[in-house]
C-alpha cells in the first residue's frame, strides 16, 4: 500500500512517478524499497490517467452504498419481528405482575 500511496504523493507534488522518485519517497519514509515491487508500480501506472482514476474511485462507493442499503431491509425484518415479539412478552409479564400486586395492594 505504501508504494501506491508514495505514487499518489509524487502525483499530488507534480512530480514524475518514475523509479527513481519511488523510491526516493519510499526511503524518506523509511521504508525499504524492494526494486521489483517499485519496476512493477511504474509499469502499472504507465499511460493511467491517475486523476480519472481517482475520480472513478470516489464515485464507486457512493454506488454500492444503494445495493447496500437494499439489502437492509431484507436482513432487518426478521430482527424487527424478533424485536417485537420480545417487547410482548415483557409487557405480558408485566401485566401479570402488576395482577399479582393488586392482590396484595
Amino acid at each position: 500500500m505504501e508504494y501506491i500511496y508514495a505514487a499518489l504523493l509524487l502525483h499530488n507534488a507534480g512530480k514524475d512517478i518514475n523509479e527513481e522518485n519511488v523510491k526516493a519517497v519510499l526511503s524518506a519514509a523509511g521504508i525499504d524499497a524492494d526494486d521489483a515491487r517499485v519496476k512493477a508500480l511504474v509499469a502499472a501506472l504507465d499511460g493511467v490517467d491517475i486523476e480519472e482514476a481517482i475520480s472513478k474511485a470516489a464515485v464507486a462507493p457512493v454506488a454500492a452504498a444503494p445495493a447496500a442499503a437494499a439489502a437492509a431491509p431484507a436482513e432487518a425484518a426478521p430482527a424487527a419481528e424478533e424485536e417485537a415479539e420480545e417487547e410482548k412478552k415483557e409487557e405480558e409479564e408485566e401485566s401479570g405482575m402488576a395482577g399479582l400486586g393488586a392482590l396484595f395492594g
